[in-house]
């Protein structure tokens, strides 16, 4: 082997030698904003935010609770509580249903800066409110 081989060989082990870096860290305490535009007539868009304890706020398109999270290095767990009874149209109590029923079917999360996707039968994008 000449010394252009060694060396060569050896940055490469190198790098295949160096832990992977951890992925972003989940952020607990934090405000996340579901990635979609308010429904027509309104401001409100879903948000979610776990405590570090698992205490869970979950905030729908008309109505709003609390829960129980389980988060792991990838994977999560939402268990929220029973919804109250809401005066909300017909079509944003439907859809507060549809995403309880995918936040309770979610498995996993991954994090990529200010984005935080969770996923189970569906895939749910959060924001990580920086203001």
């Amino acid at each position: 082997m000449t010394m252009m081989h060694v060396a060569l060989f050896v940055a490469v082990l190198g790098v295949l030698l160096v832990p992977a870096q951890a992925s972003e860290p989940f952020p607990f305490g934090s405000e996340l904003i579901l990635d979609a535009a308010p429904m027509p007539g309104s401001k409100r868009v879903p948000m979610l935010e776990i405590d570090d304890d698992g205490a869970a706020v979950i905030d729908l398109w008309c109505a709003s609770l609390r829960g129980r999270a389980t988060v792991g290095d990838d994977s999560i767990t939402i268990v929220p509580s029973q919804t109250q009874s809401t005066q909300c149209e017909p079509e944003r109590q439907a859809s507060d249903a549809a995403l309880l029923a995918a936040l309770a079917d979610t498995t996993q999360w991954r994090r990529a800066g200010d984005v935080i996707e969770l996923s189970g039968s569906t895939t749910l994008r959060f924001r990580l409110m920086t203001n």
